[in-house]
């Protein structure tokens, strides 16, 4: 997967948010978007994803220099964030099977991707009584392991203890070949696999600036 944007811009009503963003996001590289809360990195990783449309600028997807409709993007990503919801009436494993017949998985055993995600004890158990880190580690679970091209990570950390942060570091560096991977974050170790760092802020509005 390769991202192109230029002249990139987002505003809300009157505010903008950021103006003139131009990058080009390579495959099989990983990058950060970095900025304080509120900054805006969230809303350009939602753009990135085709889940918010730009206010300014051009973006476009291709894979292997192909074009991607932006209709058709959700098919090449996994994205998860700690706004997106679960469904918590489904058990562990009713949700897994849900999630495997819609999306092609990097392990095809729904049991393996138990062991994987360290919650064999909880297989029966509805998500709704899961605690909020079991909840993130299935989230970041289904992301890393969903066979796409493109991985979206929205402060993946949130609600992890050291042992689910070490578990994420593990499992996104393990599985992030041929894949192009993005990280909104402002934990350093959240995105200290990164081959580089985009600060949202050298990007913000400025009237002075004024087009």
């Amino acid at each position: 997967m390769q991202i192109k944007t230029s002249g990139l811009g987002k505003r809300f009503n009157y505010e903008w948010i950021f103006r003139n963003f131009s990058y080009e996001f390579s495959p099989e590289k990983a990058y950060a978007i970095l900025g304080h809360n509120g900054s805006g990195k969230s809303t350009l990783l939602n753009i990135l994803s085709g889940y918010l449309s730009t206010s300014e600028g051009t973006l476009s997807h291709s894979i292997n220099g192909k074009p991607i409709e932006v209709d058709h993007l959700f098919r090449q990503l996994s994205f998860t964030a700690p706004y997106l919801e679960l469904i918590e009436e489904f058990t562990l494993t009713e949700l897994l099977s849900y999630h495997m017949h819609f999306r092609q998985m990097l392990t095809k055993d729904k049991e393996d991707l138990i062991d994987r995600l360290y919650l064999q004890k909880a297989k029966h158990k509805f998500v709704k009584d899961f605690s909020s880190g079991m909840k993130q580690r299935l989230k970041l679970g289904l992301a890393i392991y969903t066979d796409a091209p493109l991985l979206l990570l929205d402060e993946p950390t949130t609600n992890l203890d050291q042992e689910g942060i070490d578990w994420y570091l593990e499992h996104v560096n393990q599985n992030r070949k041929q894949k192009l991977v993005i990280v909104s974050s402002n934990i350093e170790h959240e995105y200290s696999f990164c081959d580089e760092l985009i600060r949202i802020t050298d990007y913000h509005y400025s009237p002075a600036n004024r087009s």
